[in-house]
């Protein structure tokens, strides 16, 4: 037989081996996962609910989901075990503060510049004025007179082009 015939064969078949050698390996590390947890430890498991580890048996884990609610999995049933860290964040919304240890960066440069009483100052001053976001109660009038006639009689041959609204009271329905 000639070499070209074979060569496919003997890819297919390697690229199988590789596959299977590393899948082989993905459960291996998962099994030893399974078998090493703790009382205390916080996992998650294949359905995506998070617990802590409150018995390990030899093909059981029973799980504390919440106040009074203990459950019963299989061991293969632990997606994976989570640092405290991780798990606190995830279940209990506690962040670890790893910003406590370092300085604070301000916001803006302008506190970098001023001194405390001037930015208290500042302070107070931007706290006294008011900011009007409203409309002007009435249009500023044309300077002149031509214009200002020919913007009313706009307006006026614009509304009469509109139809007009009614209130829905009409007796045309």
């Amino acid at each position: 037989m000639n070499i070209t015939v074979l060569l496919p064969f003997i890819v297919l078949i390697g690229a199988m081996f590789l596959m299977t050698r590393s899948a082989k390996r993905k459960q291996a590390q998962a099994a030893q996962m399974r078998n090493e947890l703790q009382p205390g430890s916080g996992v998650r498991t294949i359905g995506g609910m998070y617990a802590t580890v409150k018995e390990v048996n030899e093909d059981t884990v029973l799980l504390d989901a919440g106040p009074g609610v203990e459950l019963l999995f299989a061991k293969n049933a632990i997606g994976s075990v989570l640092s405290d860290d991780e798990y606190n964040r995830i279940v209990h919304g506690i962040e670890h503060d790893l910003k406590s240890d370092t300085d604070v960066v301000p916001d803006d440069a302008s506190s970098l510049t001023e001194t405390d009483d001037s930015a208290d100052e500042a302070a107070a001053a931007s706290d006294d004025k008011s900011v009007d976001l409203g409309k002007k109660d009435a249009p500023e009038e044309p300077a002149d007179d031509t214009a200002a006639a020919e913007a009313k009689t706009a307006a006026e041959a614009k509304s009469d082009a509109e139809p007009k609204k009614t209130d829905g009271d009409s007796e045309a329905k």
